[in-house]
């Protein structure tokens, strides 16, 4: 699945649309709303064709949900890898979920409600790349705030998250704009909110 985040393929393939087209619908009407005509339609082809790709609405859900988790987790290691300085670093992957949130809004709202839609094969799947991604984050958290402790950047890890996804719900400000607004809120969260009292150590100000 083509994820602009990552992508560098300006032409889908006919899978790509597919997909793209049913993160679309589902977003817009919820996994259960939608059926296999109605994707068919958006895409210009009848809903029994799209058997030829998608064994069936089941699988078309968690190949997308597949996919967003793998796209966040080889992205955000990437940050983690390329770049040394560790406030940096939690710059750089900040960045990176705000561009992704803000580029692909139907699939964010798509991964918020429908974890519960995948079959079991598919959510352990994801639940699997969804932990290591947000260990990702922990470890850098911990890395740019030493003094907090490792439940505390877990949280507030999950608590980011929250902040930037709630983006498909935001028209108020440009692309631009909104990517600078998050970035910062994020970063202020992350750098002074996360210490909690059992995570203070001598000389350090939660600010």
């Amino acid at each position: 699945m083509a994820l602009s985040a990552e992508s560098t393929d300006p032409k889908p393939t006919r899978r790509e649309q597919i997909l793209a087209a049913a993160a679309e619908l589902f977003a817009r009407h919820g996994f259960h709303g939608v059926g296999i005509d109605d994707i068919g339609s958006a895409v210009g082809i009848s809903g029994p064709a799209l058997y030829r790709h998608f064994r069936s609405k089941d699988a078309m859900l968690g190949e997308m949900l597949t996919s967003i988790s793998e796209v966040l987790l080889t992205g955000g290691q990437a940050r983690v890898a390329t770049v040394a300085d560790p406030g940096a670093t939690l710059g750089e992957l900040v960045r990176f979920h705000v561009d992704f949130a803000l580029d692909n809004p139907a699939l964010i709202t798509v991964q918020e409600r429908n974890l519960g839609n995948l079959t079991d094969p598919d959510r352990r799947k994801v639940r699997a790349l969804q932990r290591r991604y947000v260990e990702t984050w922990v470890e850098v958290i911990r890395t740019s705030v030493p003094a907090v402790s490792e439940p505390t950047a877990r949280a507030a890890a999950h608590a980011v998250f929250g902040l930037i996804n709630s983006t498909p719900h935001s028209r108020h400000l440009d692309r631009d704009q909104m990517a600078d607004l998050l970035t910062d809120m994020a970063m202020a969260a992350l750098v002074h909110a996360p210490v909690g009292r059992e995570g203070l150590q001598p000389g350090f100000s939660a600010g």
